[in-house]
């Protein structure tokens, strides 16, 4: 199929020019009379050298704006055309007004809204593209790009509560890394330089021994502990990047102790919220269930949904291979079995979605409140040692001073 440059003129007069994709000029010109077009030159496009743009990144908040403001205009009539003309000028996100455009392009040449934007993967995922193709077909274009923006801002909500889940824990266990090298590497040792002018450092308590001994190892050993540690890293970054041990940590991360549960929710909000609207929207479960498994985020997950899929394509019900995943909590399986006996499983999804957004909030919530007790109190006793370590000689000094 060759590309085609041609150029039209409208009822109105105005000239329009574009590109569109054809196996023949006789096919271009028939696409252009369709969309009530006088062809006037179309002429098979040279071959030009590929462009690549790079760093180009699209916000959800831009997407969800973008969305939102799509949807109120084609509710209102306006052309699809000029729409995306209007909102290209209006979205201060260059790259994103340049694939704006793009788009425009392409749906003006004759491609559908949804096919014009499957050419851009990295700002509209299979999701987006699947509702919009849904939306068109069943004329609710403007009703989909509503439900697009709610999903995507309940998605970019998730997403938040995930990152806090796992960066607060990770951002206090730093801190608390930070404060045992400063001891260890510096305040420590000043102690010890104390001790040793003062003539005390042969009859030190035990607990000030102890704590000068980790310090000297700390410090002996700096350089094999940096290296071991950029190993370690880098073994653990290589193997998340192996599909085995991807899933390895995936695993791990579900198991862990309080974190794992928010994250399990966080899993099965965005679960629920994605089918739902998918089914909701007209897409079929078989697909649907294919792009729910690709934006599970967690393979373990992605796994789950993959099994529970094929046995749908058997013939099966969603609820009973959902339910011999073990990844889903027993109240989310028995909720979607009564959704499809009763025929209602997209409404019963999202309200299952609902109910896990505010699990995740409370989770969230109390993950925190456990963290900062149980850090304060790591940290808290980690210095009161090390103070009441370096003090007592300090103290047996004094009083032998005084005793003499």
């Amino acid at each position: 199929m060759s590309e085609w440059v041609w150029e039209a003129r409208a009822v109105t007069g105005e000239v329009r020019k574009g590109l569109m994709e054809a196996e023949s000029e006789e096919i271009v010109t028939n696409r252009l009379r369709q969309q009530k077009l006088t062809p006037t030159t179309v002429k098979k496009k040279g071959f030009t050298l590929p462009t690549f743009t790079f760093g180009a990144s699209v916000s959800q908040k831009d997407l969800v704006t973008f969305t939102r403001l799509l949807a109120t205009m084609i509710d209102a009539g306006l052309p699809i055309v000029q729409c995306l003309d209007i909102l290209s000028g209006q979205t201060e996100n260059k790259d994103f007004a340049k694939i704006i455009l793009a788009v425009k392009s392409s749906v003006e040449t004759g491609a559908t809204f949804s096919e014009a934007l499957r050419k851009h993967p990295a700002a509209f995922d299979s999701l987006y593209c699947n509702l919009v193709q849904a939306g068109e077909a069943g004329g609710i274009l403007d009703t989909i790009l509503q439900r697009l923006a709610i999903y995507n801002e309940k998605s970019v909500k998730l997403k938040r509560q995930l990152r806090g889940a796992m960066v607060y824990p990770s951002s206090v266990l730093v801190i608390f890394t930070g404060v045992c090298g400063v001891l260890l590497g510096w305040v420590i040792p000043s102690f010890k330089n104390i001790f040793k002018d003062l003539g005390s450092a042969d009859d030190m308590p035990k607990i000030t021994q102890y704590v000068i001994a980790v310090s000297e190892g700390f410090v002996h050993n700096l350089l094999p502990i940096i290296l071991l540690s950029a190993v370690a890293a880098f073994a653990v970054n290589y193997s998340y990047k192996r599909p085995q041990g991807k899933r390895f940590w995936h695993k791990l991360l579900l198991k862990i102790p309080v974190v794992g549960a928010v994250i399990r929710k966080i899993a099965v909000a965005r679960f629920t919220r994605t089918l739902g609207t998918l089914l909701s929207s007209g897409v079929a479960i078989l697909d649907a269930m294919q792009i729910v498994a690709s934006t599970a985020g967690n393979v373990i997950i992605e796994e789950a949904v993959m099994y529970t899929r094929l046995k749908v394509s058997e013939g099966k019900n969603m609820a009973e291979p959902l339910a011999q995943t073990n990844v889903f909590p027993p109240m989310v399986v028995q909720m979607i079995g009564v959704g499809e006996q009763t025929g209602a499983l997209d409404a019963m999804l999202n309200k299952i979605a609902d109910f896990y957004e505010d699990e995740v909030d409370v989770a969230v919530g109390a993950l925190t409140s456990l963290i900062e007790p149980a850090m304060m109190v790591l940290i808290g006793s980690t210095v009161g040692t090390v103070l009441i370590a370096m003090y007592l000689p300090i103290f047996s000094l004094a009083g032998k001073i005084k005793a003499d």
